[in-house]
């Protein structure tokens, strides 16, 4: 019985693997096109706010399968 919840609890639900990809994407986003630096354009700006919208339609859809 113990052996059924470790493999279960282990396992990587979708939101968790959405919100992995999301942070890496950040990650990438503020190291390689320094969303985050001085010079920040619009376009810079819309590409991020695009990101986490892309997030937010993911979360929902990975708690819709779930259900």
């Amino acid at each position: 019985m113990e052996c059924l919840y470790l493999k279960k609890n282990n396992l990587m639900t979708q939101t968790r693997l959405v919100v992995i990809i999301y942070i890496i994407g950040i990650l990438i986003g503020a190291f390689f096109f320094d969303l985050w630096g001085a010079e920040t354009s619009a376009i810079k700006s819309l590409a991020a706010m695009f990101w986490t919208a892309l997030l937010l339609i993911a979360i929902v859809f990975a708690d819709k399968k779930k259900e």
